[in-house]
């Protein structure tokens, strides 16, 4: 063991033995100061939505806290009585960062063989082309259990490393939870495949309980649909299995505590979360997606619901999707800096170079800042606390190893830039493998690049973002246009040797990963020179 890996082993076993030590167990995150869950955006497509025919499920890390590393972890065969740990998350505010302490509470039996995995903190593609993406919705805090053994972090690892499609990974997460219990608040994960992608809505079974109750809807090939920590899921018909599955006690808790009146008014988002459309921070999200790609629906931004999914009036593009994830309503009446304005040197008001949507929250107060989130303004897509953000493509008509690829992106996606990181890669470059939280600000991390360059493009967004964009566009425009070479040139040698042609993906991933860490670097310094007589 070198010392580099000494050291991240050191600083992980840090991390999960801290949470001992935690004393604070209060609901209220100071770095999160929403009432309610505001935390990820997903959105996905079916393979008839999309301009190549991928499949495509999607996440954006929006927190204070989850871990800014991530790694590969290999497929494994596992001895006869191997044990899986399961881990609760806790708030751990003992290290340098907010981070997360991970204590284990228990353990579960292993399969005989696991499948690789792309480890990011939700663990998001395995090898099969097997893809998944989580958005965070609370549901009724009465359903939330402690009894349980699985997180959604665990489980988005269980499903990537014992399953291959998205059917599968529904059904085995069911089976589990029922038998060792769901720990964790209502999430949605949204599980793609090369061939369709589902939204599974999870919940506690009740406080002291141990089990589970859970939804899942499939998204219409031709379709697009989006969680933004709200349920959606509405009536179900599970007499359509090709669209909707759910837990056996799906109805058994909404009826016998009054949350509907029959199984043919059940709404699962109003039985069980019924908060979250109440909450614009959430819908306006909803609406936002829906709109760009479905201008012609002409939807309500005030609107309570919004279909589950919609046709977008074209195929949608990887381009198109990076615009949307850059989004924070800019254009529209909830860009809520837009009153922060100056008068130019002809003498019109134009918007301050200074106004930005990624203040911190203490400057909203400045600018007596009001929106749909109140005074925190609008709850964009956008955000200046997302970790890492992901778009992924899932492909049949390639193999496994060349079909499945991640668009990476670290930190605030309105300033940064995805990379590819195809399912089948053996490794990363080490400054993404590099823990940049737990001793703070270090020039080794990924994440500490795109952090810095985030923050420093936030304090005069009205002109630092062109530097950026005039910096990052033109290279996502090549990554994006060298895709198909490069994937041609893998399958090539895919066909004579696999293991050739993953050796050759993983250098490219690597490649690629170390020039944007480096350009991030030196745009950062670009811009405190510049712009240093102005901060």
């Amino acid at each position: 063991m070198n010392n580099n890996t000494s050291k991240f082993s050191k600083l992980i076993l840090s991390i999960t033995f801290l949470g001992f030590f935690v004393l604070s167990t209060a609901q209220t995150d100071p770095y999160s100061p929403s009432e309610y869950p505001d935390e990820c955006t997903s959105i996905t497509a079916g393979k008839l939505a999309t301009s190549d025919g991928s499949v495509i499920t999607s996440h954006t890390d929006d927190s204070h806290r989850t871990r800014s590393w991530m790694n590969i972890v290999p497929a494994a065969n596992h001895e006869k009585g191997s044990m899986v740990p399961m881990y609760k998350r806790q708030r751990c505010d003992t290290l340098a960062m907010p981070a997360y302490a991970h204590i284990k509470i228990g353990e579960i039996p292993q399969l005989p063989y696991t499948h690789g995995f792309i480890n990011t903190a939700y663990p998001c593609m395995n090898d099969q082309q097997l893809a998944i993406g989580e958005s965070t919705f609370g549901g009724r805090s009465v359903l939330q259990s402690s009894e349980g053994l699985i997180d959604c972090q665990r489980l988005c690892q269980l499903m990537l490393e014992r399953c291959s499609t998205a059917r599968q990974a529904i059904m085995m997460a069911g089976e589990l939870t029922h038998q060792y219990g769901w720990n964790d608040a209502g999430e949605c994960l949204t599980i793609a495949d090369k061939n369709e992608v589902w939204h599974f809505e999870i919940l506690g079974p009740g406080k002291g309980k141990t089990g589970v109750i859970w939804v899942a809807q499939r998204v219409p090939d031709a379709h697009i649909s989006v969680n933004a920590n709200a349920s959606t899921i509405k009536h179900i018909d599970l007499k359509n299995p090709d669209y909707f599955m759910a837990s056996k006690n799906i109805y058994t808790m909404a009826l016998d505590s009054g949350w509907c009146t029959s199984k043919k008014d059940f709404q699962f988002c109003y039985a069980y979360a019924p908060h979250s459309r109440t909450s614009l921070a959430a819908r306006r999200r909803e609406w936002r997606v829906f709109d760009l790609v479905a201008p012609s629906l002409h939807l309500d931004p005030n609107a309570e619901n919004y279909p589950f999914s919609v046709k977008p009036d074209e195929p949608v593009t990887l381009e198109k999707l990076v615009s949307i994830f850059k989004d924070y309503y800019e254009g529209t009446p909830f860009n809520f800096v837009k009153d922060i304005t100056v008068s130019n040197d002809s003498g019109q008001t134009v918007l301050s170079p200074l106004a930005n949507p990624f203040m911190p929250y203490d400057m909203n107060k400045v600018f007596k800042i009001n929106g749909g989130w109140g005074w925190l303004g609008e709850r964009t897509i956008a955000r200046w606390y997302t970790m890492y953000a992901t778009i992924i493509q899932c492909r049949n008509w390639l193999p496994d190893a060349i079909g499945g690829v991640v668009w990476l992106a670290q930190d605030n996606v309105a300033s940064s830039i995805y990379i590819p990181v195809y399912c089948s890669v053996s490794d990363l470059p080490e400054s993404y493998k590099t823990p940049g939280r737990p001793e703070g600000y270090t020039t080794e991390s990924a994440w500490w690049a795109f952090n810095r360059l985030g923050t420093l493009t936030a304090q005069r967004w009205g002109d630092m973002r062109h530097d950026v964009d005039d910096v990052w566009n033109p290279m996502q425009k090549e990554i994006f246009n060298d895709q198909a070479g490069v994937e041609s040139k893998a399958l090539n040698l895919y066909k004579k040797n696999p293991d050739e042609a993953i050796d050759f993906l993983t250098d490219y991933t690597k490649r690629l990963g170390n020039r944007v860490v480096n350009s991030a670097w030196k745009l950062g310094d670009y811009l405190w020179t510049k712009y240093d007589e102005l901060f």
